[in-house]
């Protein structure tokens, strides 16, 4: 009974370093519902633990991903029938990595994925980091695995043209939604091989030394430049919940903040009914105010992902700020507020811009310095006594002039100034970054994530 704690203990603790903010409370509902359901099967343990302790469906993932490591589905290869014909295998002579053997799974592999069978296709993903992701380990005679090296040898990309023909020749939808599944079902398969590996690993090593290194984080806490393909449709999907639960909680702290300075002379009027006793007090009504927002946008490929999300995110939140204006550089200033037509979605409009000619670099790196110096020649009259100027960008001007004067005159034009930096700021002041000697000018804010740009939006509003 205590290992079965300790295991609890230490999923709970993993839970939290990964981002799920579990409670004492939450911790021992999960023991009660673990009390009153019975342990013969896995997917009913993993279901009252997720409905105890996981908050929003973003975090499920993670969630998974930690659960398979503490509580793994098999031991060691598996089955023993896995092992049995191995063997038979090699009384017979057969390599089982060799080309014929890989073509073989490589068939098998496609008419799952055709299929869509989860079972075999997790069968397979253990069978494929079985036979083709084993690695020697570090120490003489120690194993490891490698979801990566299986992959490379499976290849399911190379497998996709060929699911997605069958998909059309089955009648499922035309050929973009045929390619979409395709690439999906592909990517399942090597997410349940990644998960295998880590499993494999965590047998060997201990599930709390592959949490901490191969385990990725809740969505909200994954960096935005290194976010995968996958996760960035994920982040795409928590932003507008995220702009919603913004909007509420900031409409409450208006309200609670709503009531202006004490009017004394309403308040020792109205105490004149009570003999001078100021039983009800009176104040003046607060003054509503909303600045307009200059957002200016670095688009180069660097940090081109951090950028669609935090544009995303203002301009799902537009109707805090009484007008705003987008421009977007990369060694050039454009203006592109009419592209955010209502409906129009931040991502596809950042999409369009970075293929078209016209918004294309003029020297072909960042330059952060001209691109401030034409912000002010051309663009000055934006900032203003009820502006307020936002700056998204890591700062890296490629060793180029700073302008710094021209961005001291920009920031003492609006009322207020701020610089969102993708990097963390270890990196700040390394190579190329100018970000120590534009800090001095604009205060400059760490945003890495989508919780980091969720609090700076709440604390600017």
């Amino acid at each position: 009974m205590s290992g079965l704690l300790d295991r609890h203990i230490g999923f709970v603790e993993a839970l939290r370093e990964a981002g799920l903010a579990v409670s004492l409370a939450e911790d021992l509902d999960a023991l009660t519902a673990l009390q009153s359901v019975t342990w013969d099967s896995r997917e009913v343990v993993r279901t009252a633990y997720a409905a105890t302790l996981v908050k929003r469906q973003a975090q499920r993932p993670t969630f998974d991903s930690l659960f398979d490591l503490w509580f793994p589905r098999l031991v060691g290869d598996g089955a023993a029938t896995d092992a049995a014909e191995a063997d038979e295998d090699s009384d017979a002579g057969t390599v089982r990595d060799s080309g014929e053997a890989l073509q073989e799974f490589r068939d098998e592999l496609l008419e799952a994925l055709i299929t869509n069978e989860e079972d075999r296709l997790r069968q397979l993903a253990g069978e494929a980091v079985g036979r083709f992701g084993a690695m020697p380990g570090r120490a003489e005679g120690e194993s490891s695995w490698s979801s990566y090296a299986a992959m490379k040898r499976v290849d399911p990309d190379g497998l996709v043209f060929a699911l997605m023909q069958a998909l059309l020749a089955s009648g499922e939808g035309d050929e973009e939604s045929a390619r979409a599944t395709a690439n999906g079902r592909a990517e399942a398969f090597t997410r349940l091989a990644e998960g295998d590996a880590r499993r494999r690993i965590a047998e060997q090593k201990g599930p709390e030394h592959v949490a901490r290194i191969a385990v990725r984080p809740t969505i909200d806490r994954i960096d935005f430049i290194n976010a995968r393909r996958g996760e960035l449709a994920d982040m795409r999907r928590e932003i507008y919940p995220l702009a919603r639960r913004l909007a509420t909680r900031l409409t409450q702290e208006h309200h609670a903040r709503r009531r202006g300075p004490l009017d004394f002379r309403r308040t020792v009027r109205a105490s004149i009914s009570t003999g001078g006793v100021p039983l009800t007090t009176h104040h003046k009504p607060k003054r509503p105010h909303r600045t307009e927002l200059v957002v200016l946008c670095d688009v180069s490929g660097s940090v081109a992902n951090f950028a669609q999300f935090t544009l995303l995110l203002v301009f799902a939140l537009r109707e805090q700020f009484a007008g705003m204006r987008a421009f977007t550089f990369v060694d050039t200033v454009h203006e592109v507020t009419s592209y955010f037509r209502p409906g129009a979605d931040p991502v596809d409009v950042l999409a369009d811009l970075g293929a078209s000619a016209s918004q294309a670099a003029l020297w072909g790196r960042t330059n952060y310095g001209r691109a401030f110096t034409k912000f002010q020649d051309e663009y000055a009259a934006a900032l203003g006594p009820k502006s307020s100027l936002l700056i998204l960008g890591d700062a890296r001007s490629n060793y180029s002039d700073l302008a710094l004067p021209a961005l001291r005159e920009m920031a003492d034009s609006a009322r207020h100034a701020w610089w969102l930096n993708p990097e963390s700021s270890r990196q700040w002041g390394t190579g190329d970054s100018a970000a120590r000697e534009y800090a001095e000018l604009v205060p400059m804010v760490e945003c890495r994530n989508l919780t980091q740009l969720a609090e700076f939006v709440h604390d600017i509003l």
